[in-house]
């Protein structure tokens, strides 16, 4: 993919800003529902920001409610479908929080098939996948998740990304470490991964993800500038001979064209022996790379096929125990056609462990830093719990049970994934609604509150800070808990902004708890500078809500 370093910036904000949408008292809807129109009156702070001349064809909906009355404050366009993004994530999210609470492990296990004599398994070691988002790979010592301001699971779209600092094997090298414990020393068979928790599902029509993860399932590439004519410095992680980089980024003259490729970026060849992705291009030596403008820079090639290469992984991680692999091949299709019945795997061949960190870490993981396939595979495990294994009966039974156990009308929503990928849409009504269900949920609320971002403190809210130069406003940091969503398309014209929403709390300066989503669909793109004034505006109108309400 090539890219230019301003191309590059617009794109990563557009994708970035995940951000809070405004409201107008004077325009259609633009959804498929018929405009409804305001109970309340705009307050005219709010008025001013979103009747400025670049908001001229946008469409705005808000509704906000008091929690210790239930009354509702502010309304405006409550009944009309908007495209929300990532406000999504709040139902799948939550409704996984309420269905297995917030302390629930999921735990990988791997077991032995035949006997050990002498220290040698004589038969194959089974690895059984439990749709643990990190296995180990982010957990800190004190059992949370590490997460970055700019998450790698988005470097490519961004521009950058700032890597944590954990081990991305550490779970698969635990594991490792325990089958040499228990006495297995070398193995005659073959190692295995059996990913057949749910069917893999095809993300966003790029790939299949299933419930096995290494690394966020992605390849880290971290380049550094080299001398000039010569090679840039490039390095990758997690090594593996499951994949490797060749590097041919030429670091060229201060002010020369940026330019990087990274080819291809979806690798089908993982399973392969040599397998590999090139990155080429010339890299300016006075190049800053966006968002961090400071090395290293992070682009990443996405694992297309986790189960091939969790399977080289952990073998690399038995070798690396002292486990004799030597008579199993390293790179190879995942053979699952080995694998006996599900019931076969339990307590009795069970040879080694590994617990997951709490769901509501992954919950905040997920939140904070609007990561979709945690989202999915979220709805995936939701689906599980009433027996459904696919998307799509997943999505059935997530209808069903909104519905039958909250009272959320159908109709009020429109998803097509666990993310809000494509065009999710729902309204501001429904939206505030599950807040407040969820607000009620006596198990679930604190880890749901405390994992979502935080308006100029983290996540994707984290540089959403103009306001504070309004002394009136600036105390709104740290007061508004609210996921932010975006959903952004290309046309001939240029970038449009076709949905931008941010729904949650506020504890607001006279002491009230609010629940609200503000929504905005429709608005071009059409500078940097556009963009950069669109999402501070929607700082500003949060902080006005937090001041005035």
């Amino acid at each position: 993919m090539l890219k230019n370093n301003s191309t590059t910036i617009l794109l990563s904000l557009l994708l970035m800003i995940l951000s809070m949408p405004v409201l107008s008292k004077t325009t259609m809807s633009q959804g498929t529902d018929t405009a409804s129109t305001s109970s309340t009156v705009i307050p005219g702070d709010i008025e001013t920001i979103i009747t400025k001349p670049m908001y001229k064809n946008a469409t705005w909906g808000l509704r906000v409610l008091n929690l210790e009355t239930g009354k509702e404050v502010l309304n405006l366009n409550s009944d009309t479908h908007f495209f929300i993004g990532s406000v999504r994530k709040i139902f799948s999210v939550g409704e996984l929080l309420n269905k297995v609470g917030p302390g629930h492990h999921s735990l990988t296990t791997v077991h032995k098939e035949g006997v050990i004599e002498d220290g040698n398994l004589k038969g194959n070691l089974v690895l059984v996948a439990s749709g643990d988002l990190t296995m180990g790979g982010r957990t800190l010592p004190n059992g949370k998740i590490a997460f970055t301001p700019f998450d790698h699971n988005e470097a490519d779209s961004l521009g950058n990304a700032i890597l944590t600092k954990t081990n991305p094997l550490a779970g698969y090298q635990d594991l490792a470490k325990q089958i040499k414990k228990s006495g297995i020393n070398s193995i005659n068979g073959d190692v295995i991964i059996d990913d057949r928790l749910f069917n893999a599902f095809y993300f966003r029509n790029q790939f299949y993800v299933s419930p096995i993860f290494v690394n966020d399932d992605v390849v880290d590439v971290i380049i550094n500038p080299g001398k000039v004519k010569e090679k840039s410095l490039v390095d990758w992680r997690p090594k593996s001979d499951a994949f490797s980089v060749v590097n041919e980024l030429v670091t060229v003259q201060p002010n020369k064209k940026y330019t990087l490729e990274l080819k291809p970026i979806l690798p089908e060849c993982i399973g392969k022996p040599n397998c590999f992705g090139l990155i080429k291009g010339d890299l300016p030596s006075n190049f800053s790379p966006p968002l961090t403008n400071s090395y290293p820079l992070i682009q990443t090639y996405r694992i297309t096929k986790p189960a091939n290469f969790a399977r080289t992984v952990f073998i690399e991680a038995l070798q690396q125990a002292g486990v004799d692999v030597s008579k199993i091949t390293k790179v190879k299709d995942n053979p699952t056609h080995l694998l006996k019945p599900s019931h076969f795997y339990n307590e009795e061949n069970q040879a080694a462990s590994l617990q997951s960190p709490a769901y509501q870490e992954h919950a905040k993981f997920i939140l904070k830093v609007s990561y979709n396939i945690g989202a999915d595979t979220s709805l995936m495990l939701l689906g599980l719990t009433d027996g459904e294994r696919t998307m799509a009966g997943s999505l059935a039974m997530e209808k069903k049970q909104l519905h039958d156990k909250y009272g959320i009308t159908t109709s009020d929503y429109h998803f097509v994934d666990g993310s809000g990928g494509g065009d999710t849409t729902a309204t501001s009504r429904v939206v505030t609604q599950w807040l407040e269900i969820m607000s009620q949920q006596k198990t679930s609320f604190d880890a749901f509150f405390n994992a979502l971002p935080i308006l100029a403190v983290d996540g994707s809210l984290d540089f959403v800070k103009n306001f504070k130069a309004n002394p009136t406003l600036a105390g709104a940091a740290g007061n508004v808990y609210a996921k932010p969503g975006s959903y952004v398309v290309g046309t001939e014209s240029g970038m449009l902004l076709k949905g931008q929403a941010l729904a949650g709390y506020i504890h607001s300066k006279n002491n009230h708890n609010l629940v609200f989503h503000l929504v905005v669909n429709n608005i071009p793109i059409n500078s940097l500078d556009n963009l950069l004034e669109v999402f501070q505006d929607q700082g500003e109108i949060a902080a006005i809500l937090w001041r005035d309400q």
